[in-house]
């Protein structure tokens, strides 16, 4: 079966914020830039001691936990600024190089450079010109 090159076809995400399902804590770009897929996560507040990122069977997972404590005394006018853990969840295609994922907190901004698998960048196809060429198949032991 053929499909369309489409570089974010495979991904899938999933995200929710642990308990209440909010999926606006962490906003996401992702896109290709040459032979790598980049993904930039917003997490400002989020120290990089409190920040889990892992890969099993091509789900990418990034877990931030942002916290404050307000000291005694202290009286509240407003309360805006979600807090407490956060959980975000991508399918990696089959497309993508889990293994060779780079990541870079800078300025509240998680940035995850992914390879584009070989297996997935263009290749040429070369014609053979003139002769033919025999296709053998060995046959398997019964």
């Amino acid at each position: 079966m053929l499909f369309n090159n489409d570089p974010f076809r495979d991904f899938d995400t999933v995200f929710r914020r642990v308990g209440t399902g909010a999926s606006h804590a962490m906003p996401m770009d992702a896109y290709r830039r040459g032979e790598d897929v980049w993904v930039h996560v917003d997490m400002p507040g989020v120290r990089e001691d409190s920040l889990d990122i892992n890969v099993e069977r091509n789900v990418l997972t990034i877990v931030a936990e942002r916290n404050w404590t307000p000291e005694e005394g202290d009286r509240h006018y407003l309360s805006e600024r979600e807090r407490g853990s956060f959980r975000r969840q991508v399918h990696l295609g089959d497309g993508l190089d889990a293994e060779g994922i780079e990541a870079d907190l800078t300025d509240g901004v998680l940035s995850l450079r992914i390879p584009v698998a070989e297996k997935a960048k263009p290749r040429k196809i070369s014609i053979g010109v003139g002769g033919q060429t025999a296709i053998e198949a060995e046959a398997t032991p019964a």
